[in-house]
């Protein structure tokens, strides 16, 4: 096999540094969290099926960036891709990257992690903790706060529709007080997989706090979004969420805003909440905007 292809997309953590890949904007990316080792004096990240990080992505150019070995670490440059290379949401032609730096070249994300390898495996754990639920792996708060203040800024200057869903789940401590407290849990992590189902790649999820998921969804109107919030509501209520031998009746509330031509991320969180507890005094298991 070929020198440069056999170190393509190796994952051993031990050899050491590495790249850990994300995408902006995915909702369940299957690449999500995989790693590149970083070895040898030069990798090239691109579209291109001889790329050493092959990133299959229409925003990522053939060959996008080059990684270079310099001065005992890693420099990136920009290879006059299309859509350009950031550091830490800064543009850049050349930059030297520091442990914990976040690359971006188009849609994909990759967290720059060295040191020993212990340090590294820490480095990485603490960055899922950091952007994922641990009971349904939908996005953290923070993370989607982040994330849609891109979206936000990208409507903006695109001119482009953007809506928001607060899904809250109905009468959940019921649920807790008549099975357990795990069957609570149990109903969370199922909406969180009945959601993604109907999901597309570029919209993100959240579980916001204890029984609410908000759910970004970027060039989508209001008129469109009622529509994927019944769904959803249905989705919920349609089929019974069966633990421990117990079919569970369960009913979401959701709460439909879209952002306005003068609106930003706060606006948009609050309108959110705003709409579900209207919902919620309107009787619950419907959609209000």
């Amino acid at each position: 096999m070929d020198q440069d292809k056999s170190r393509k997309n190796r994952v051993d953590a031990s050899r050491g540094p590495l790249l850990l890949l994300s995408y902006a904007g995915a909702l369940e990316a299957p690449e999500t969290g995989r790693r590149f080792v970083l070895d040898g004096d030069e990798l090239i990240i691109g579209r291109s099926s001889d790329a050493h990080i092959q990133v299959d992505r229409d925003s990522v150019s053939r060959r996008h960036a080059r990684l270079s070995k310099v001065d005992g670490g890693w420099q990136v440059q920009d290879l006059q891709s299309t859509n350009g290379s950031y550091v830490n949401d800064v543009p850049i032609r050349e930059h030297k990257l520091a442990p914990g730096d976040q690359l971006k070249v188009g849609s994909a994300i990759f967290r720059y992690l060295a040191g020993s390898s212990m340090e590294t495996l820490l480095l990485d754990e603490l960055y899922q903790i950091a952007v994922r639920d641990g009971l349904t792996h939908a996005l953290s708060r923070r993370a989607f706060v982040e994330a849609t203040e891109r979206e936000v800024h990208r409507a903006h200057k695109l001119l482009r529709p953007l809506t928001l869903l607060a899904i809250d789940i109905d009468h959940v401590k019921q649920v807790n007080d008549n099975y357990g407290h795990l069957s609570g849990d149990f109903v969370i992590k199922e909406l969180a997989r009945r959601i993604r189902k109907k999901c597309e790649r570029f919209e993100l999820l959240c579980r916001y706090e204890g029984t609410q998921f908000l759910l970004l969804l970027p060039e989508t109107n209001q008129s469109m979004a009622q529509t994927r919030a019944e769904d959803l509501r249905t989705a919920a209520s349609g089929e019974s969420f069966l633990f421990e031998g117990d079919s569970l009746s369960i009913t979401v509330t959701i709460g439909v805003v879209s952002l306005s031509p003068d609106g930003d991320t706060v606006q948009l969180l609050r309108q959110s909440q705003e709409a579900v507890q209207r919902g919620k005094k309107q009787g619950r298991n419907r959609v209000v905007s």
